[in-house]
C-alpha cells in the first residue's frame, strides 16, 4: 500500500517535471529550434492541428526556421498562423518554403523571458507540492481505516517528502539551465 502511494506520487511528479520541460522548450533562447512553432495550430482541411502535423519544420541556421507544408495549398494558412501567433514572428514565403527569421533578443526581452521561466518553475513546484499533499492525505485516510500504522504513515510521509525534495531540486536545476541559456548572448 505504501509503495503504491509512493509510486503514484513519483510518476505524477515526474509528469509535472516533463510538462515543465515542454513549457521551457517553447521559450526561445535566441537560437532557432523547431519546438518553438509546435504549439501553433493551423486549420488543416476543417480541423485545427498542430503545425508539425501539417508541415515539416527544420532549423536552417541559428536564427532561421524553415517550414515546408505537406500540401502546397496550405502555405497561406500556415504563414498566417505563424504571423498571428504570440511569438511576434514575420515569416517570408518563397514558393512552398516558408522561412521564419528570429529577431535577436534584447536585454529587456531576456529579462522578461527569465521572469516567465521563473513563473513556469513555480507552477511546477506548486503542482509537485499538491501531489505531496494528496499522497499524505491518502496515507492519513489509510491510517483512519486502520490499514496503516502510525509508524507506516510517518515513514510514508518521509518518503514522499524525499521525493518532493528530489523533484523540486530538478525543477530548480531546469530553471537555472534555461535562465543561463537566456542570458547568453
Amino acid at each position: 500500500m505504501l509503495n503504491e502511494i509512493k509510486q503514484e506520487a513519483e510518476s505524477r511528479m515526474a509528469k509535472s517535471v516533463s510538462v515543465l520541460q515542454a513549457e521551457l522548450a517553447k521559450i526561445r533562447t535566441g537560437r532557432a529550434h523547431p519546438s518553438l512553432l509546435e504549439h501553433i495550430t493551423v486549420d488543416f482541411y476543417g480541423s485545427e492541428v498542430p503545425l508539425n502535423q501539417a508541415a515539416n519544420i527544420n532549423a536552417e541556421d541559428a536564427r532561421t526556421l524553415s517550414v515546408v507544408p505537406f500540401d502546397k495549398s496550405m502555405v497561406g494558412k500556415i504563414e498566417k498562423a505563424i504571423m498571428t501567433s504570440d511569438l511576434g514572428l514575420n515569416p517570408n514565403t518563397a514558393g512552398v518554403n516558408i522561412r521564419v527569421p528570429l529577431p535577436a533578443l534584447t536585454e529587456e526581452r531576456r529579462a522578461d523571458l527569465a521572469k516567465v521561466v521563473h513563473h513556469e518553475g513555480e507552477n511546477a513546484k506548486v503542482a509537485i507540492r499538491n501531489i505531496r499533499r494528496d499522497a499524505n492525505h491518502q496515507l492519513k485516510e489509510f491510517q483512519k481505516e486502520k490499514e496503516l500504522t502510525e509508524d507506516d504513515v510517518r515513514r510514508g510521509e518521509t518518503l514522499i517528502q524525499q521525493l518532493t525534495d528530489k523533484f523540486t531540486g530538478r525543477v530548480d536545476e531546469l530553471v537555472g539551465i534555461k535562465e543561463k541559456e537566456l542570458m547568453e548572448i
